[in-house]
């Protein structure tokens, strides 16, 4: 019921306007007017609580608070820079963006082609904030985040080197508002050391709530220079980069200086006379702000000897400012992709589910999420070559808050769509005979680890069931699923499946008999009697039968209507978990004696996907191996069960998902620390609440400090 009133009240709310550029969503609950004015009424400069200027807002690992590139960094506000510093000098340019010491290209290139469009622009940076007027150390920002708007206020305290910016600057040196707006989406991200790595794609949606096309410029259209020059007039932000065949080549530079790996800015497009003909040019930018293409048309090439001086004073071409014109039909041999964000219209809400597996795994395939779409109106202007009409939709499937989730060893699960014809409209989830065997009528290209996969699909008019999947199954994300189109379409989210038990148990020899004693329910002592029947004929194995706490832990990481039993589609989901964890042990048991030893525990639990530290694996090895250090498959797979339950637990408390739980002290003394390992993310510390046999029976308080997160006992009651 409280999952139903959450999500009622969120569309009551988004139906008012929360959630719009004009009625941002307040991040962390903060308001810039009221903080602003509560620091002009004390008359103290503004500092974030919850971004603060120490080592964790910088990172966890490279940037993190021991390593060798954090020495020697200073937080300074801008008027400890320089005398008069100025939020924007002459309106906001692309020569404003130039690079630091974080790898974040793919951002600045998305910056720089922002400030080509100055409605988005003061979307996301609003013009009522400077240095002068009602000053008081903070700023916002807004940007689009999985359907809704976010608005980000930070303080303006920057990380400094020898008093210099350390990170994105500007180039003319007393302008700031392109380093504030990195600190912002750093803060949005979690850390400065989260936005290392990435695709352009992130920032062009991040700034515009828009959708990506990708373009392959190994085989480039025809009419690519038309397609850029309609995208720049129609607001669509580009960008193009060079793909490397190993992670050596990245950022190399290139005989003509082309940096590989790296994003360039797209910003704009002309036709100059030359030489009696018209020829083709694309300026393309470096976010560096230099390292410029050298060959024809750079910047004291020949080329512009025969061209009007006063088209060539136009194209505003200057010496060694990042910014070069390759021709057209150069441009598509020597960089490989392009990307491009048009304007149009979602027609279907964000929406979130665990996903199953890809076709290929027919047993779970037909369990992910479906969603209906019907396309009515075809469009007004049909490709030559094709005889019937087509209705034309963008779809997007998007990965929520991977980048947050970096701290935590988590990253980019691979993902990817199909999308399916109905003969017939129905509202009812597809079970699993309707896609065996079944083609489907399009789908993303192939499952990638990327934020969001997309893709133009040109469809007949119809009904569709599109599904979304993982590449493996049992890998849980939140996503979004986004539907544009430029003709009227309606989309919808179909219920979740509830298959038949036969249907279930078909496929599962030694859990056939099992599923015929089962009325409807299983609760603890049931499901410990059902597992330890079938597995205590295992001869591959070794099995001591699994306790009845190990087996409540299951049904509470599967009981998702909370009636402490596990239906049958719940225990179907349970049985897939513990075949995956069986192959795993199986794998991890190279000499087949049945057991594992304690040091092989760390290659399979990366085989299962948790990353963990050596004091976790110690107190895993502690608390799951025998005297001679062998895991038997119950201790294993309780281990397993545990693990997820807690990154689940941890998931759930981690509101603000910036990898930080905070607790009051009534609910760290509502805990129970006899059945829970909890493991949780301060700064870039693994905190680890032990069960009390193995360390004391003191409870255990948290205390939020600046630089980090202090554990203190506290003897006696609390």
């Amino acid at each position: 019921m409280a999952a139903l009133a959450a999500t009622i009240s969120k569309r009551r709310a988004a139906a008012e306007g929360l959630g719009s550029n004009q009625k941002a969503v307040k991040y962390l609950g903060q308001d810039f007017e009221t903080l602003r004015q509560q620091c002009l009424d004390s008359g103290v400069l503004f500092k974030d609580p919850e971004f603060p200027a120490c080592p964790s807002a910088l990172g966890y690992k490279d940037l993190g608070p021991h390593s060798p590139q954090t020495q020697g960094i200073v937080w300074k506000r801008p008027t400890e820079l320089c005398p008069s510093p100025q939020f924007i000098v002459g309106g906001a340019t692309r020569t404003d963006v130039c690079q630091g010491a974080l790898g974040d290209c793919w951002l600045l290139a998305a910056i720089a082609s922002l400030t080509l469009n100055e409605e988005l622009l003061y979307r996301v940076v609003p013009r009522d904030q400077n240095f002068q007027e009602n000053y008081a150390g903070i700023f916002h920002f807004q940007f689009w985040q999985y359907g809704e708007w976010v608005e980000v206020v930070v303080d303006d305290r920057l990380p400094t080197r020898a008093g210099e910016l350390l990170f994105l600057h500007s180039g003319e040196g007393r302008e700031f508002w392109s380093a504030l707006l990195e600190k912002a989406y750093a803060k949005l991200n979690g850390s400065y050391e989260a936005l290392a790595g990435g695709s352009t794609v992130e920032g062009f949606e991040d700034f515009t709530g828009g959708i990506s096309e990708f373009y392959d410029l190994k085989k480039p259209p025809a009419s690519l220079y038309q397609i850029v020059r309609k995208a720049l007039r129609a607001g669509s932000l580009l960008a193009c980069s060079i793909d490397v065949s190993s992670a050596a080549e990245a950022e190399a530079i290139t005989s003509q200086k082309l940096v590989k790996s790296h994003a360039y800015s797209i910003t704009g497009a002309e036709e100059v006379d030359f030489r009696g003909h018209r020829e083709k040019l694309i300026r393309l930018r470096n976010p560096w702000g230099q390292v410029e293409w050298t060959g024809a048309w750079s910047d004291n090439a020949p080329e512009w000897n025969y061209i009007d001086p006063r088209q060539k004073e136009g194209l505003d071409k200057k010496a060694e400012d990042g910014e070069f014109w390759p021709v057209s039909r150069w441009a598509s041999c020597a960089f490989t992709g392009m990307i491009e964000v048009p304007p149009f219209r979602s027609v279907l809400p964000d929406l979130l589910t665990p996903l199953g597996g890809e076709p290929t795994s027919p047993a779970t395939y037909w369990t992910n999420p479906q969603f209906k779409i019907h396309l009515d109106e075809v469009d007004d202007h049909q490709e030559e070559g094709i005889a019937e009409a087509c209705c034309t939709v963008l779809l997007g499937l998007m990965q929520k808050n991977r980048r947050r989730q970096k701290r935590m060893g988590q990253g980019l699960l691979s993902i990817g769509y199909a999308v399916y014809q109905l003969e017939s409209p129905t509202d009812a989830h597809l079970g699993r005979d309707f896609f065996l065997g079944r083609q489907p009528s399009a789908r993303s290209s192939t499952y990638v680890n990327l934020r969001e996969v997309s893709a133009r699909l040109r469809l007949p008019p119809g009904a569709y069931v599109v599904v979304p999947s993982t590449f493996e199954p049992f890998r849980d994300g939140d996503f979004c699923l986004r539907v544009f189109s430029e003709k009227k379409a309606e989309a919808l989210c179909v219920s979740s499946p509830s298959p038949h038990p036969s249907e279930v148990a078909q496929e599962d020899g030694p859990l056939q008999s099992l599923f015929e004693k089962l009325d409807s329910e299983l609760g603890a002592n049931e499901l410990k009697m059902a597992l330890n029947e079938v597995f205590s004929k295992r001869s591959d194995i070794k099995f001591n039968g699994f306790d009845i706490n190990t087996c409540r832990e299951m049904i509470s990481l599967m009981d998702s209507n909370g009636t402490g039993t596990l239906g049958l589609v719940e225990f179907k989901t349970l049985w897939w978990k513990i075949e995956k964890y069986l192959e795993i042990y199986r794998e991890t048991d190279a000499k087949h004696l049945g057991t594992i030893d304690a040091h092989e525990m760390r290659a399979a639990l990366q085989k299962a996907g948790f990353t963990l530290n050596n004091q976790v694996q110690q107190t895993i090895v502690t608390r799951y191996a025998c005297s001679k250090l062998g895991i038997d498959f119950d201790g294993f797979l309780a281990c397993m069960i545990r693990l997820e339950t807690l990154f689940k637990i941890f998931s759930l408390l981690d509101k603000d998902q910036n990898g930080i739980v905070r607790l009051s002290l009534a609910e760290v003394s509502g805990l129970n620390f006899d059945e829970l390992l909890l493991p949780m993310v301060f700064g870039n510390s693994w905190i680890v609440l032990l069960p009390r046999a193995i360390y004391s029976h003191r409870p255990v308080l948290f205390r939020r400090g600046c630089n980090a997160c202090s554990v203190a006992g506290v003897a006696g009651g609390v």
